[in-house]
């Protein structure tokens, strides 16, 4: 087992072009002391996953407790990590509760499908993700965050700003002009109505979701099967009415030309029409939940420390954004990159890997038997007190270049192994440029001084939905 004091992964001292700067920790949830009584600790996998890691867990590199039968391990050592997410991934499943909730709105998709369909749809893909195929979308992207900015500007001059649910606007924007190359203002507010839906009335995991056996029944799958028979043909209608529309002159390919003309690279098998459905709805769900979360946790930091804020406006009104291609990796915003790299650190959209073992294991010494439960939960391993450094204070110059890189598998903002988040890249460019024009037009300032917690169910979202006041810059060389 790895020495986990050996891989603090902080910068220990503050990055020079951020010295001077007050030191921020965020309120978050208080930790409890003992592990929770399982059905306390059942309820918190319904309401509030974070409220389910006791004190310990932010301190041991695994820990274990016993659920109905079996072990449940949290991982937080890198080498035992390691093991679980890249050499013995394939003795690690999703488990039947994850399965009966993403099934009905994801169908069988990249995210949840398993074994041999997993590894065709993962090769298959592979082309639509690679750098130069991501950077032939950024002008969709940086379309999408145009409108979506204009669109804010007008709710910013009507007053306080909602942020939580314009970055959702937003970023379901960007899914929508990246996947079909056209803006969401005819099927936006039905497909917020689908998703709404889904996650306040049945996408919440229940205690007969976890306990029931894979196969059977329970009652929410009946509710689920309703949603499906009304979102398939919603799909369906949206990818036809796209597949149908003329091409315009010097018309630039989008993801959905990349998804319909992609290959598997071993059998030369496009997508069937439902695996082109269930890898767009995984796309554009998957993909607009976790940046609008992100976005948002960014401008919270940033309103409570507004030297920081004033900081990264200057950097992102001094760079030349007119072709944002690689403006996130190219150095023109590294600020502004770090910012973002931080925030996923505290705020990690998916803030637990949850696997169900199909065989026997031995992690780090633990015995694993069939059926246990093992996760990496990155919500604890981005605040663990042996691998990082203050770990409860937000410091972007943890990432900025020059400073020392987290030790590896210490850091998972989106997985790592075979199944590391396909879009990483995509979401970084769309997460970084929107912040980037945000900040260069208004600044941040929250209306209510109330905190805001943290609350997870399946991705990390805010318990308040808090009102920003934007206060508009001047321009550019005024």
């Amino acid at each position: 087992m790895a020495v986990l004091t050996d891989a603090i992964a902080s910068s220990d001292r503050m990055n020079p072009s951020l010295a001077g700067l007050p030191r921020l920790v965020p309120p978050h949830p208080a930790l409890a002391e003992r592990e929770l009584p399982l059905p306390a600790y059942l309820r918190s996998i319904r309401d509030n996953g974070l409220a389910g890691f006791p004190r310990r867990a932010f301190e041991e590199p695994i820990t274990r407790r016993g659920l109905l039968g079996r072990s449940s391990y949290v991982l937080n050592d890198p080498e035992a990590i390691r093991h679980f997410l890249v050499e013995n991934q394939a003795n690690y499943a999703r488990t039947t509760g994850t399965v009966r909730i993403l099934r009905p709105i994801l169908g069988d998709g990249l995210l949840i499908s398993e074994g041999s369909a997993w590894r065709h749809q993962r090769r298959t893909l592979a082309p639509a993700f690679t750098p130069r195929a991501i950077d032939g979308l950024v002008p969709h992207i940086a379309a999408a965050v145009t409108d979506g900015m204009e669109r804010i500007v007008a709710d910013a001059a009507a007053g306080p700003v909602d942020l939580f649910t314009a970055f959702h606007r937003l970023a379901l924007e960007i899914a929508g002009r990246s996947m079909f190359s056209v803006g969401m203002d005819q099927y936006g507010e039905e497909l917020r109505d689908f998703i709404a839906e889904y996650s306040v009335k049945i996408g919440r995991p229940h205690l007969l979701d976890i306990m029931i056996p894979p196969g059977w029944p329970v009652p929410l799958d009946w509710s689920r099967a309703r949603f499906r028979r009304r979102w398939i043909p919603f799909l369906d209608r949206i990818i036809a009415a796209r597949q149908a529309a003329p091409r315009e002159a010097g018309h630039s390919g989008d993801l959905l030309d990349l998804l319909a003309t992609a290959r598997n690279p071993d059998t030369g098998a496009p997508f069937s029409a439902e695996e082109l459905r269930d890898q767009v709805a995984t796309m554009i769900l998957a993909g607009h939940e976790t940046t609008a979360g992100t976005l948002f946790w960014a401008a919270y930091m940033l309103a409570l420390s507004p030297e920081l804020q004033e900081r990264l406006a200057a950097e992102a009104r001094a760079a030349d954004l007119t072709n944002p291609t690689g403006c996130q990796s190219d150095g023109r915003l590294p600020l502004i990159r770090a910012t973002v790299d931080e925030t996923l650190r505290l705020y990690p959209s998916a803030f637990v890997i949850v696997r169900r073992a199909l065989g026997p294991d031995t992690i780090a010494g633990h015995p694993v038997r069939k059926g246990d439960i093992v996760m990496v939960s990155p919500w604890v391993l981005h605040r663990h007190r042996k691998l990082w450094s203050d770990p409860e204070a937000f410091d972007p110059g943890r990432f900025l270049p020059g400073a020392k890189p987290p030790a590896r598998f210490s850091y998972l903002p989106f997985g790592a192994g075979p199944r590391v988040c396909i879009g990483a890249q995509f979401a970084l460019i769309e997460t970084v440029l929107s912040l980037a024009r945000l900040l260069g037009r208004f600044r941040l300032v929250l209306e209510d001084r109330e905190p805001i917690l943290p609350h997870a169910v399946v991705t990390t979202q805010p318990q308040l939905f808090a009102k920003f006041r934007l206060v508009p810059r001047e321009p550019a060389g005024a």
